[in-house]
């Protein structure tokens, strides 16, 4: 059966090598990096093709409060 208790997470989070924590601190800041980097280039090249998220945004609000 596949159940976790509180004794079997605290065994395997102290197994944990630190190695093991620096290469999934190093994939959060990658993805989190890409994908900051992705965010901000859509942002940009919608606003060369005319599109205004964050005014599509703001007018989808307003229709949903008012």
């Amino acid at each position: 059966m596949l159940s976790a208790n509180e004794s079997t997470i605290t065994y395997d989070m102290t197994r944990a090598h630190s190695a093991d924590i620096w290469f999934l601190k190093l994939r959060a800041w990658t993805w989190g990096i890409t994908a900051s980097v992705a965010a901000l280039c859509i942002g940009n090249i919608a606003g060369v093709f005319g599109i205004n998220i964050f005014g599509m945004l703001f007018e989808l609000i307003s229709e949903i409060i008012w």
